[in-house]
């Protein structure tokens, strides 16, 4: 349902409001982007304000042949004179997103986009594609129509996706849009394939219109993933906000509904608690049942999971769930409004650096067990050996000496998601060590305050004072400073080793404030150490093997063993077994002859095995613990 042009104009203020309240009372606070572009090339600053003000946009989403995966758009700009360049060159430029907030790389999402035409009226209009991601439509026309076709056939949270059992969209690979009318609000109306019969969104449903919704800005619909199909839906209440969580599985799916509403509260309701404000009024959990992968998305007021069809089945399965949930919903405060100052407003043409992920990405990993930790769905001890086994993780991988989390943070465009079979050598992932680093500040905070105020404080500190009072992200100098505010001591430690450093840290600094220490059990294993990987699927030939990967100073990289290195032979004898099975039982210092083929020509390399440099942490309880130690400890696992 559109509203009419003089009607529009009159309450433009009032239909700004109620778009932004009716999604989340935050939204109030998100700050909008500018309608300036970083590109030094664009011409659509806006000439008159008051033109774009009166602009409307709609967009319209078909998907006649869903088998095909093209999702069929109709993009209409009406009144949009502010929008193009009619009093200079007479073209309006529209581009299609490069990438999408949450996930950092560049996607080329322009890449599946075909059929481009533009009309007004029903007269065509001449266009062109400037740039990999951008049109140009020559036209002085306030009434243009875009139609173009996107294939959809990537099953992923920052993808889009369709076929015969249903439709998946994250916005920004399928929606275009216009610099200078980013702001401006607008409708999308859905016409699913004939036979589903449910859409799932975060956005508002416009009164009285079937499947037809409304944003009060660009940002907003990027940030509102749509399910379509025929899923099924349950709902509950947390925090006093309704939640609705939609099902996809495309094969069996068994799972108890009451038992899950219970526990999706108990994980919502708990994450809550951390920030002590909810700042929506309805939340939307679209969930993808597969076999295919897995993950999360974050959204405004919704997220998109991804889990397997079995994630109910058992309790370790279900837990991981749990752990996902809570993560990807921990993230409607962590990362959408407290946020490092370069994660929005958003250009969507090019990378938006922040040395923070560790915070937004690897922090929320840390809250993603601390949270079911105060849940109660894992054990004081079971908690204790997921931080130790964060610690491991980190401290066993050799890039951990070589890329610090701020490092990680920045490079998270070029690295992070395109790793190869060296990255294991010279990466840390931000998650893995931002994990560490926030069980780390929590415990500095807890005991630099004794114990009256932890992790969830400086999360107020910036929730109340960027995203509530000054309506935008943090810098880093900013985030420092708030953090030895809350601490009530100097950080420098934290920040020089943990953050910005490639040491070890001195983890018992932090740990012994609440009773417990770090201790080393030695290797996992006493055999001879080679450092080299050779995975081998299940029930494949063992005959054959292939490097994957070598261990930075390990024997196999001393001795010139190199990834794509086929191994046939170990001591002459041909391979009957995976070659990890074969080198147990030799010890450091013994000899090991390889048989391989190194691009068609046959080699042989003597490989001394050494000493497993692997570490095997626990946390225990140090010796005489005193009754500060003992309060501290309880407020650290929630110990009543």
């Amino acid at each position: 349902m559109y509203w009419s042009f003089r009607m529009k104009k009159r309450l433009l203020v009032l239909f700004l409001l109620l778009n932004q309240l009716s999604l989340c009372t935050g939204l109030l606070a998100l700050p909008l982007p500018t309608t300036s572009s970083t590109n030094a090339t664009n011409s659509l600053a806006t000439d008159d304000p008051a033109d774009a003000a009166t602009a409307r946009i709609s967009y319209t989403l078909s998907m006649p042949q869903p088998q095909t995966h093209y999702f069929e758009v109709e993009m209409r700009l009406q009144n949009a004179a502010g929008a193009t360049n009619a009093r200079k060159n007479g073209y309006i430029d529209v581009k299609m997103p490069v990438w999408t907030p949450g996930s950092y790389l560049i996607r080329e999402y322009a890449k599946n986009v075909e059929g481009f035409v533009a009309t007004t009226g029903s007269q065509p209009v001449k266009s062109d594609k400037i740039r990999k991601n951008t049109w140009r439509v020559y036209t002085s026309s306030d009434d243009l129509t875009i139609r173009y076709r996107v294939y959809a056939y990537e099953f992923s949270v920052r993808n889009s996706f369709l076929d015969d059992s249903h439709g998946y969209l994250n916005g920004a690979s399928v929606f275009l849009y216009n610099d200078a009318l980013k702001n401006q609000p607008l409708t999308v109306q859905i016409m699913p394939f004939p036979g589903w019969k449910k859409v799932s969104t975060g956005m508002k449903a416009v009164s009285a219109s079937a499947f037809t919704y409304e944003a009060p800005n660009y940002d907003i619909l990027v940030d509102s993933p749509i399910e379509i199909g025929n899923h099924s839906t349950f709902t509950f209440t947390a925090a006093n906000v309704p939640h609705t969580v939609a099902m996809y599985g495309n094969g069996p799916l068994e799972y108890n509904a009451e038992k899950l509403a219970a526990d999706y509260k108990r994980v919502c309701e708990t994450a809550a608690t951390v920030v002590g404000e909810h700042p929506c009024t309805d939340y939307t959990f679209l969930v993808h049942h597969t076999n295919q992968g897995g993950g999360g998305l974050e959204h405004l007021n919704s997220t998109t999971l991804q889990t397997n069809l079995t994630a109910y089945a058992t309790e370790r399965s279900y837990k991981g769930f749990l752990t996902l949930v809570a993560h990807e919903y921990f993230h409607l405060w962590n990362v959408k409004r407290i946020r490092p100052i370069a994660l929005g407003p958003f250009d969507y043409e090019n990378e938006n650096y922040t040395h923070m992920l560790w915070l937004s990405e690897g922090c929320t990993s840390f809250y993603e067990d601390y949270i079911l930790r105060r849940a109660g769905f894992h054990t004081p001890d079971e908690y204790l050996k997921i931080v130790a086994g964060d610690i491991n993780g980190i401290e066993n991988q050799p890039g951990n000496q070589v890329q610090s989390a701020a490092e990680s943070s920045w490079d998270a465009w070029i690295k992070y998601y395109r790793p190869n079979e060296n990255s294991a050598n010279s990466t840390v992932s931000y998650y893995s060590k931002g994990a560490v680093l926030g069980s780390l500040l929590n415990l500095a905070i807890l005991s630099g305050s004794n114990g009256q105020r932890s992790m969830d404080d400086l999360l107020r500190l910036l929730y109340n004072e960027y995203y509530k009072k000054q309506k935008r992200g943090f810098t880093d100098d900013e985030f420092r400073k708030a953090a030895e505010q809350i601490a009530g001591t100097s950080l420098t430690n934290f920040f020089d080793k943990g953050v910005n450093g490639t040491g070890q840290i001195d983890y018992n600094t932090y740990f012994e404030p609440v009773g417990m220490r770090l201790v080393n059990a030695g290797p996992p294993s006493t055999d001879g150490f080679f450092g080299a990987a050779v995975p081998v699927t299940p029930n494949a030939p063992t005959a054959r093997q292939v490097i994957t990967s070598v261990r930075r100073g390990s024997p196999a990289e001393q001795a010139g063993v190199n990834v794509g290195d086929v191994v046939l032979q170990l001591d002459g004898n041909r391979l009957t077994d995976e070659l990890s099975k074969m080198l147990a039982g030799k010890k450091p210092g013994e000899t090991v002859r390889l048989s391989i083929n190194r691009g068609g020509q046959p080699r042989e390399i003597a490989v001394q095995l050494g000493t497993n440099p692997l570490f095997s942490y626990r946390l225990e309880p140090i010796s005489n613990v005193t009754d500060k130690q003992k309060a501290l400890y309880a407020k650290w696992l929630y110990i009543k």
